[in-house]
């Protein structure tokens, strides 16, 4: 497994920005597909972006366009670039790491998982 540590999240008006990192602390980090998920209280656990070792990207819809999922192999770190954010983006954001060569959707289908960073969106 893969220790990964996010930071980067708070508290900003909506239509602000924010930057989440996520740090691996394992050699061999631009081998694993790498996603963002994020978890409001109630809710289930939901998709935001993926990227793999290509660095071929996938976003779920309701971020398409606000969102950017990066990654700097070399500095093992993973970002996610939040623009013009939404009440609705509030959750607890989460990067995790998957081995193989293909990205997934699923959570189930990552091996490693950050503790996660707040991030809330006032109107």
């Amino acid at each position: 497994q893969v220790h990964l540590v996010e930071s980067g999240g708070g508290s900003v008006q909506a239509g602000g920005s924010l930057r989440l990192s996520c740090t691996a602390s394992e050699y061999g980090f631009g081998y694993y597909c790498m996603g963002w998920f994020r978890q409001a209280p109630g809710k289930e656990r939901e998709r935001v972006a993926n990227i793999d070792r290509y660095g071929s990207t996938s976003y779920a819809d309701s971020v398409k366009g606000r969102f950017t999922i990066s990654r700097h192999n070399a500095q093992n770190t993973l970002y996610l670039q939040m623009n013009s954010l939404k009440p609705e983006d509030t959750a607890m954001y989460y990067c995790a790491a998957r081995s193989g060569v293909h990205c997934a959707w699923s959570p189930n289908d990552y091996n490693s998982w950050g503790q996660g960073t707040q991030v809330t969106v006032s109107s």
